[in-house]
């Protein structure tokens, strides 16, 4: 009897284990899925991969290409138990911010807090800026002089307002940077029809490495300015194409003649002008060639955009005329230089200020004596093949040679100590000092065209107006 319901309780346990054994297996198959449901969540993922530095030099790189970049936020991971991290926290800080060309010029703070962890430190960062990154994006590497001219050209034909540019030329500093813009722009008469106001702020103050950030002001806007451009481009191929000749020095003197014909010289504005480079249609070769009017700057400036646009070598001379601030051309014609001054044969005659040797100008004008000396022997006569004119002969001077009446006593009354010829003045009045103590004759070998010292002084003035 016990066998049979020993029997019995074991079927009944047997029964019961496989009627409960499909829910078993339901349990399973639902954890199965929760669990591979968790296995693609996104907190089961690992996190990103943080930067890590083992020197403080790599942290400051760090640092810096942040910046670069205009990140806001970083983490770094800095292997390191043995220094002290908050000192070299802060000395990467100052550094930037005083003595690195991109920090001084884009940063306005950097804040560093570091966790440590074991055996290396955590360092969050947090930067503030005082650029956008377009200007930040906009910073140009320059490492040699001729790609530093190269982009002020292109600065300057574009008329842009703002620049930045990162250099290592050692010895750069702010003067240098405003030379080279004067320099470009009297060079480039064609391409650039008027000089900027220009103002320019270094990054950091002190060091080679250094952002020159540049502000030129123009009191038209860019496009008008364009157009100018395009109107001068025009006018010059106009003019030049229009100059005759059978030698060079009839072909120099059409291109005055031309000039002439074009233009009316504004004395009643070079009476105001205070100076070279004034923002003033009438100083620039767009007022002389395309709108007529014209102070002596702006014939200059003209006549060379002639000159070249035909292969002649000129430069503008920026000096003084009677004490007024003035400016005319230097050429080289047959291996030797001479001053033109085309505005004043238009005021005064080709004979007056054409083809002129240091002597011949040292009477009224001054500029510096750096400038290459002008010492050819061609004259305005014999280019444009005017005969000399033959000295008449005075009869009674003839009489009084044959009688010899007067060839004793009127030879000594107004010599000597008297003032006369003899008495040691100088004919036109004493030598006018160049900037360096020198006389107005230019004493350097330098060609017009070549390159003077970007901050190269204008001689001293003597007075207050252009001529």
């Amino acid at each position: 009897m016990r066998s049979l319901f020993a029997r019995f309780a074991s079927l009944a346990i047997a029964l019961v284990m496989l009627a409960t054994l499909p829910s078993c297996m339901t349990m399973l198959e639902d954890e199965t899925l929760v669990e591979t449901r968790h296995l693609v969540t996104q907190a089961s993922r690992q996190p990103p991969s943080l930067t890590e530095v083992s020197s403080y030099d790599e942290f400051k790189a760090i640092l810096l290409d942040l910046i670069a970049q205009r990140a806001y936020t970083g983490r770094i991971i800095y292997n390191t138990y043995d220094s002290d991290i908050r000192g070299e926290l802060e000395k990467a800080r100052t550094e930037i911010l005083e003595s690195d060309p991109i920090g001084a010029y884009a940063v306005e703070d950097i804040e560093c807090a570091a966790t440590k962890i074991v055996t290396y430190f955590e360092v969050d960062i947090s930067i503030a800026y005082k650029r956008t990154k377009q200007q930040i994006d906009s910073i140009v590497h320059v490492s040699t002089l001729p790609y530093l001219r190269t982009e002020l050209l292109s600065i300057l034909s574009d008329y842009r307002g703002e620049a930045v540019i990162q250099s290592s030329l050692r010895g750069l500093t702010e003067s240098d940077i405003l030379g080279y813009i004067k320099d470009i722009y009297y060079e480039n008469p064609r391409g650039i029809v008027m000089m900027p106001v220009a103002a320019v702020e270094t990054y950091p103050e002190q060091g080679d490495e250094r952002i020159f950030e540049l502000n030129l002001g123009y009191i038209w806007p860019p496009n008008i300015l364009a157009s100018y451009s395009a109107g001068l481009a025009g006018a010059v191929r106009r003019y030049a194409a229009a100059a005759g000749g059978e030698n060079d020095g009839e072909i120099l003197l059409s291109l005055a003649e031309n000039l002439i014909g074009a233009c009316d010289y504004d004395d009643g504005t070079a009476k105001v002008l205070g100076g070279h480079g004034p923002q003033n249609l009438t100083a620039t070769a767009y007022g002389a060639l395309v709108t007529g009017s014209a102070v002596g700057e702006g014939f200059a400036m003209a006549y060379k955009a002639l000159c070249e646009y035909l292969g002649y070598e000129c430069k503008v001379i920026l000096g003084y005329l009677d004490g007024m601030f003035h400016a005319w051309n230097i050429v080289e014609l047959y291996g030797d230089y001479y001053h033109i001054d085309v505005s004043m044969c238009a005021e005064n005659g080709l004979e007056t200020a054409f083809l002129k040797n240091d002597i011949e100008f040292g009477g009224r004008y001054l500029w510096s004596s750096k400038t290459v000396k002008c010492a050819g022997k061609l004259t305005y006569e014999e280019v444009a093949g005017i005969e000399p004119e033959e000295e008449e002969i005075d009869e009674d001077e003839d009489e009084d040679e044959e009688t010899g009446e007067g060839s004793e006593g009127e030879a000594g009354e107004g010599s000597g100590e008297d003032g006369g010829p003899d008495s040691g003045e100088t004919s036109g009045g004493a030598p006018i000092e160049g900037p360096d103590g020198e006389g107005s004759e230019g004493s350097s070998q330098e060609g017009p065209g070549e390159e003077a010292p970007a901050h190269d002084e204008d001689p001293e003035p003597s007075g207050d107006d252009e001529g």
